[in-house]
């Protein structure tokens, strides 16, 4: 495994409680980094010696503003180059946009993607995001926005390249989604899904890791603690084939995970994440540090 993206979940927190969340962030979450946490994180990227990119998500991450300035210009200096992943509410028009990105860029940020949907808002182009975006092009930086496409049950897999970052297409049925979406959708019998189309468990490139500690392969599929082994032993250590859940995933996707641990299930659902979340639910009981945080599975603290 090389991993070059470290994806920082800043926060569960955030000001929105939307239904397609991975996360299931929303106003009553809990968990957020301190300043001393980043900076053991950023100790132990910066001794694996591979990562360059580092993002910072939520939740929403502009909820812990100063808390985020700091820690982009601390990425920066150690050579990182940042990112944010943001809902964009503080880009309320485009001069107070401004007002909130430029100590960002000061700070060193790159890049920022903002939700621009029908979950954020009452059109797929929010104000919001088109705020946000035009004050960043203003500032010289790179932006973009993300879109999910209403749910409407098969999703195009071609689309999609394993283990790239969501920034656009279908909902994906796995955190709130595939408790507040799935309902009258079109569904495939729960044999088909015979393999992981979105995620590179065998070999990620990226990895999320939130405030609790935990390496995130897909969101609520843990790969182990950064606050509890060092990174790079965590990395080193990894074996695909022996990890109880990825193994039955890359053998033969969420089917085999169902078939290896004989877990009831229904006769279909609307696409392999809906499956997958559906039987690590089922087996978190059985690996509770492998599958959580309880925050990943709707379980507020």
């Amino acid at each position: 495994m090389k991993l070059t993206g470290l994806h920082i979940l800043l926060t569960y927190q955030c000001t929105s409680e939307c239904d397609h969340c991975f996360v299931w962030g929303s106003p009553r979450q809990t968990g957020v980094f301190t300043l001393a946490q980043l900076e053991e994180v950023y100790r132990q990227a910066i001794d694996l010696g591979t990562i360059s990119t580092v993002y910072f998500e939520g939740g929403e991450p502009f909820l812990y503003y100063p808390i985020l300035v700091k820690a982009v210009a601390r990425a920066a200096t150690l050579g990182f180059r940042p990112g944010i992943v943001t809902n964009a509410y503080w880009a309320t028009s485009p001069d107070d946009a401004l007002e909130w990105l430029r100590p960002l860029v000061e700070a060193g940020l790159k890049d920022i993607s903002l939700s621009s949907d029908l979950f954020h808002g009452d059109e797929m182009e929010t104000p919001e995001s088109n705020n946000g975006l035009a004050a960043a092009n203003r500032l010289g930086m790179g932006a973009s926005a993300i879109r999910i496409d209403p749910p409407t049950g098969y999703r195009d897999q071609t689309r999609y390249e394993p283990g790239a970052p969501v920034t656009g297409g279908g909902v994906m049925y796995r955190g709130r989604a595939a408790e507040k979406l799935v309902e009258g959708l079109p569904c495939q019998p729960w044999e088909s899904f015979a393999t992981c189309p979105y995620e590179d468990l065998a070999d990620p490139s990226r990895i999320h890791l939130d405030a609790l500690g935990n390496l995130h392969l897909c969101q609520g599929l843990v790969l182990g603690n950064l606050f509890e082994r060092p990174l790079g032993q965590i990395v080193a250590d990894y074996d695909p084939a022996a990890h109880p859940v990825v193994g039955p995933l890359l053998a033969g996707g969420p089917a085999r995970l169902v078939q290896h641990y004989a877990l009831d299930h229904q006769a279909s659902y609307v696409d392999a994440c809906h499956l997958c979340y559906r039987a690590r639910q089922a087996l978190r009981i059985r690996f509770p540090a492998l599958l959580g945080p309880d925050q990943m599975y709707g379980v507020e603290a």
